[in-house]
């Protein structure tokens, strides 16, 4: 194997075990189980993480954690200690304070009441596929509208690239990493005409994470009857099923922050839905550069769950 080809399948494995560790939160995770995960040896696992993502795995597990402690405490109010506690994968609620002070330097109970008190000077929730600064809250937010449907989507299957960093990276690599995704998908068969959906999964919830820690997948949809090959940094996971409320929309490109705060300040909070504990994801229906208008039809996917009065 070439040293280029070796670099390239030490990324996916650890972009596997990113994959395991984030819908299993809710488990120990011990060294075993995540080195199994990834196809490393225990003994060597540890320090091959650190090596690739420049971050020991215990902290990368603990961050993950609070970041989506954040998120829970911010803005899923029916949700106490306790559930947050064990939906994370803590023991008790006193460990998961521990745990969330020692990260954040304030008590979860102090986190949520400060939240609460001054959300509205925090930028807007929804800062996915942004380029530019954070904003504060302007006078008309909303130049963006769309229709919103309710869908309950089944799980899919994928093969995807993933770009780790800040979403003005992503935009310079995005044809790139796209080309890539499309040249595993011809050399594989994948494509089946009518039945792909070009997508991009957003796993980091921009309101709590660290911006060049971003992790985004550029996404190929395909069929369950056809097996995908990992092959170099090409990986496969399932598109989480569930429900979802989709936006749909038909904007430009310097738009799509709209359509996003759209969804979560405006539709979101009169909807009678919360954020389900899953990640977001646009589907891409068009290709916007066949016409002089440049029109980006895009569905917008929020994992939601109705609000428990």
């Amino acid at each position: 194997m070439s040293e280029h080809k070796c670099q390239e399948e030490y990324i996916r494995r650890i972009h596997k075990v990113q994959d395991y560790i984030e819908h299993h939160l809710g488990q120990s995770l011990s060294i075993e189980e995540l080195s199994g995960a990834a196809g490393f040896s225990k003994y060597h696992f540890s320090r091959i993480f650190q090596g690739m993502l420049h971050e020991p795995l215990a902290h990368y597990v603990n961050r993950i954690r609070i970041e989506r402690a954040l998120f829970l405490l911010a803005h899923r109010e029916d949700k106490n200690m306790t559930d947050i506690a064990y939906e994370l994968g803590y023991t008790d609620s006193a460990v998961f304070s521990r745990a969330f002070k020692n990260y954040y330097g304030a008590s979860p109970r102090e986190y949520r009441k400060e939240y609460s008190k001054n959300c509205k000077d925090s930028f807007l929730l929804s800062e996915y596929n942004k380029n530019t600064a954070k904003k504060e809250w302007a006078g008309d937010p909303f130049p963006v509208t769309g229709q919103i449907t309710i869908e309950n989507l089944e799980e899919k299957q994928v093969g995807y690239v993933r770009h780790t960093g800040t979403y003005e990276t992503l935009a310079k690599e995005y044809i790139n990493l796209i080309q890539a995704l499309f040249d595993y998908a011809r050399k594989q068969h994948l494509l089946v005409d009518g039945q792909n959906w070009v997508l991009a999964i957003y796993h980091d919830n921009p309101e709590f994470g660290e911006e060049s820690q971003f992790r985004t997948s550029l996404c190929l949809t395909v069929p369950e009857y056809i097996q995908i090959q990992e092959d170099g940094i090409l990986g496969t996971m399932k598109l989480e099923g569930g429900l979802y409320a989709v936006g749909h929309f038909q904007i430009q490109q310097e738009q799509y922050s709209d359509a996003w705060n759209y969804m979560y300040q405006e539709w979101l909070t009169g909807s009678g839905y919360v954020p389900r504990n899953s990640y977001p994801f646009e589907v891409y229906r068009n290709d916007p550069y066949v016409s002089e208008s440049h029109i980006h039809k895009v569905d917008i996917y929020v994992p939601v769950e109705p609000i428990l009065f």
